[in-house]
């Protein structure tokens, strides 16, 4: 691959290399650049490797895209780091000096040194991302390869530059680093790599959680997460980081009778998801749609393996899921234990007659992530006989023209109540108390069971002959 004429395209790289020459430093291009660009991987991040001041040189780049753009081109320092970070165009460009590291047995946060570009490529994780292309005048486009990078890369495997057990000592988060990369790439991870994943699993636990969990997002965003699970299964680290998904695993039989692997059963509704969305958090609605299996198991001589509740109880267990893996607890914590709460609904309206009621409901309860919804239901459709995946499927079908036509009459998405508390209080004259409540509820059910029409005037014609039966009359209209 002709690196130069790759560089040559893109006029940072020149405007680098001159700085560099100008201030007398070496200075590579290195890393996950190096290594898209040779998988032809599109990538807007750019990390520079210079032999020197990495902030200094960041600082003179700068200077000098303003003076050939005019356009004011800020530097981000972290002096904690020695790094430097500015944009150019879209791309985002990362500075630091070479630098050698040793670590100490209980922190994966090293003591740094000035280094060589040697030293500095020796400190990598992974041969891949070990890689380097010169920027200086004598060499500029040559590829620096210590570790058969390339090798790894036609090879499709992940390995360590170093004995992978001092990789993974020194900093374990390397280890989530490398199944990212395996379920992100498609790749293997080496057997001595792998081997010593699982040798050093336990030092994970010196690692923070957000970090872990960024990893985490990371491979459930990758084309088949559950390839990456599997590797975190096998390498001992899925016990460890994310103990009530491993507790779906296993098949019990009683009587002759088994029920389904719920921990391969949610992998393949996770795949089959990600096969029609990209967001993370519909994806986490998969992950932990079945995750109250196995508190709800119970064995019924007649009905077999039953699981009566999960969906409430797992509901109820997202909220300390999500803080115990440090993941956010607001709207998007809301929206997945929403669908985890929700995801039989649309099961029992396929399996019964549809009613009006019970769209109603659905609409109400769900809202506008009714269509995300009704992804997680056809995702969680895993059976292998394929002629009953099509009659659900095709029953799916069914329900969602139904919700349309009931959307489209009754306007329930998202329903508010057109008589509010406050309408309640001011017609009959009342202070907030249990009967304000009670008519204000009793007309929201009247309209999901399709009694009244969602409408102003006939939801106070309804109050009005509810407040009667309560012995209140009303002082004031609307």
């Amino acid at each position: 691959m002709n690196f130069k004429s790759t560089l040559d395209k893109n006029p940072i790289f020149q405007m680098i290399a001159d700085a560099a020459n100008d201030l007398k430093v070496e200075t590579y291009t290195v890393g996950g650049y190096v290594r898209d660009l040779i998988l032809k991987r599109p990538s807007k991040d750019i990390d520079i490797v210079c032999v020197g001041d990495g902030i200094k040189l960041a600082n003179e780049i700068a200077k000098r895209i303003e003076q050939k753009t005019k356009v004011n081109t800020p530097v981000a320092i972290f002096k904690n780091f020695g790094t430097a970070m500015l944009r150019f165009k879209d791309l985002e460009v990362e500075f630091v000096g070479a630098r050698k590291e040793s670590y100490r047995s209980d922190s994966r946060k090293p003591s740094v040194t000035q280094g060589t570009l040697q030293e500095d490529q020796l400190r990598r994780d992974f041969s891949i991302n070990a890689l380097a292309i010169s920027l200086n005048q004598e060499n500029f486009g040559d590829l620096i390869d210590p570790f058969d990078g390339v090798k790894d890369l036609k090879r499709k495997q992940i390995k360590t530059p170093l004995d992978p057990d001092i990789t993974f000592s020194d900093d374990p988060l390397r280890m989530m680093r490398a199944v990212r990369f395996a379920a992100q790439l498609k790749f293997d991870i080496t057997p001595d790599t792998f081997d010593a994943i699982i040798r050093n699993a336990e030092r994970i636990k010196i690692v923070s959680q957000e970090r872990i969990s960024d990893e985490l997002n990371k491979i459930i965003l990758s084309d088949t997460p559950s390839y990456g699970f599997k590797l975190l299964y096998h390498a001992q680290l899925l016990p460890i980081i994310f103990p009530e998904f491993v507790a779906l695993m296993g098949v019990d039989t009683i009587d002759g009778r088994s029920h389904k692997d719920n921990f391969y059963h949610t992998l393949q509704v996770l795949d089959n998801i990600s096969e029609v969305t990209d967001d993370l958090w519909l994806r986490w609605a998969a992950i932990l749609h079945d995750i109250a299996k196995p508190a709800t198991k119970k064995y019924d001589k007649h009905a077999g393996w039953t699981f009566h509740g999960h969906e409430d109880k797992g509901a109820r267990m997202v909220p300390k899921i999500f803080k115990n893996l440090k993941l956010p607890l607001d709207q998007k914590m809301k929206y997945v234990q929403k669908l985890v709460k929700l995801h039989l609904r649309p099961i029992a309206l396929v399996k019964d007659e549809v009613s009006d009621s019970a769209i109603r409901r659905l609409l109400y309860e769900a809202g506008d992530d009714v269509e995300d919804l009704m992804k997680l239901c056809r995702a969680d459709i895993t059976s292998k006989n394929n002629l009953k995946v099509k009659k659900y499927l095709q029953n799916f079908d069914t329900v969602v023209e139904k919700m349309a036509e009931v959307e489209s009459k009754d306007k329930l998405r998202n329903f508010q109540p057109p008589i509010s508390g406050e309408d309640v209080m001011h017609i009959f004259d009342l202070k907030p108390s249990k009967v304000v409540g009670e008519i204000k509820n009793d007309i929201r059910e009247a309209i999901l069971d399709g009694k009244i029409n969602n409408s102003r005037e006939e939801a106070y014609r309804y109050m009005i002959i509810l407040a009667r039966q309560k012995g209140l009359e009303a002082v004031r209209t609307i």
